[in-house]
């Protein structure tokens, strides 16, 4: 099966390109009665969409979300969900100078060597315009995990370029994340990570950064032995993600320089409730959660389309120069959080129902 469908028993496919007439997803295995609405939707849409700020692309589109099928009277009827979102702003003028070129760092080539064709417009299907349909998908599972089962799922910056929050993420909320443009809760490291933003795009060039994500309150027992893990299925949805380069979950690579001694962490009663004294581990243990808070956090690079002269070549072979215009964001972090709290939320939603199919609870 094509790539474009991701998860087991909740199960999403999107569809759609950057340039095209519209983008959207098809949600099947979603349970009946979920109470939902095209403006709760859009709530997430309009986190991600473009325009929003200063920061981001000037790309105008409203992502006007439309539930198209699966939803009667206000819920879910358990069939499959059509959500959907017209492409408006479209200016596929812009990139007729790309159709013979490879532009460095996009998926031009990639694609190219692929399927022998490609689609140039805003790199088509490769476009983080994609994830709309994640995001759109994702508040669905959000709303499920939150009412249903407690279940509450913050991401947020935590470094841009060099500069680093010291926000403490067990105590950051999504009010938090929401005070500033670039979805920092630490306001001070917020301040200088707009200056360094705003400092690049001027030069026309992009920075990377990393975002934090954040899972509360998810029952122990989720996640499959050995392949379907918890956390090789959150690596997988993160790293899916356009411009993510890594992922760690737990200590991560700084569990590395600790021993075993020190990065054990001890289990202790509660009452009647078992925990872990600490939480290296990330909530996760053998891959499958422990009722521990789940952190873990994402990389990404520095957008590719910048205005800065490059070298590359036609496909011809020949020796060339780029210097790309058109509407791309100096920095995709403040865009990105509503992603990953979209596909944190895929993932958890899926291993709800694949251990409630399991063990019937």
């Amino acid at each position: 099966m094509a790539g474009n469908s991701f998860g087991q028993l909740f199960r999403i496919t999107t569809f759609g390109e950057s340039h095209g007439g519209a983008v959207g997803c098809v949600v099947d295995g979603c349970p009946p009665h979920i109470a939902i609405t095209e403006e709760e939707i859009q709530k997430e849409l309009d986190r991600r969409k473009p325009g929003q700020s200063a920061l981001t692309s000037p790309r105008k589109e409203a992502d006007r979300i439309h539930i198209l099928s699966g939803v009667f009277e206000g819920k879910t009827t358990g069939t499959p969900i059509l959500l959907l979102a017209h492409n408006e702003d479209m200016r596929p003028e812009d990139y007729d100078h790309l159709k013979h070129l490879y532009r460095p760092s996009h998926a031009d080539f990639t694609y190219e060597a692929k399927y022998g064709i490609r689609d140039p417009r805003g790199s088509g299907r490769a476009s983080a315009r994609e994830t709309l349909a994640r995001v759109a998908a994702g508040a669905v599972a959000q709303k499920f995990l939150r009412e249903n089962l407690g279940i509450e799922i913050v991401s947020y910056v935590e470094q841009v370029g060099d500069i680093v929050s010291t926000s403490d993420m067990n105590a950051v909320t999504r009010a938090d994340v929401e005070r500033n443009i670039i979805r920092c809760p630490d306001e001070r490291a917020a301040k200088n990570m707009i200056a360094l933003v705003e400092k690049v795009r001027e030069e026309g060039d992009s920075v990377g950064g990393v975002i934090r994500g954040v899972i509360r309150g998810v029952p122990k027992g989720l996640g499959e032995p050995v392949f379907d893990k918890l956390s090789a299925d959150l690596g997988k949805a993160m790293l899916s993600i356009n411009a993510v380069k890594g992922f760690d979950i737990g200590s991560g690579f700084g569990g590395v320089g600790m021993k075993g001694s020190e990065h054990n962490d001890p289990f202790m009663a509660k009452g009647k409730t078992v925990r872990t004294a600490t939480n290296y581990a990330g909530g996760t243990i053998g891959g499958i959660s422990s009722g521990e808070t789940i952190y873990f956090r994402v990389a990404f690079k520095p957008v590719s389309t910048i205005r800065k002269k490059q070298q590359t070549v036609t496909k011809q072979g020949v020796a060339t120069e780029l210097e790309a215009t058109g509407r791309h964001d100096p920095c995709v972090l403040p865009r990105a959080v509503p992603i990953v709290d979209a596909m944190s939320a895929l993932v958890i939603m899926d291993h709800y129902l694949r251990h409630r199919a399991q063990n019937g609870s």
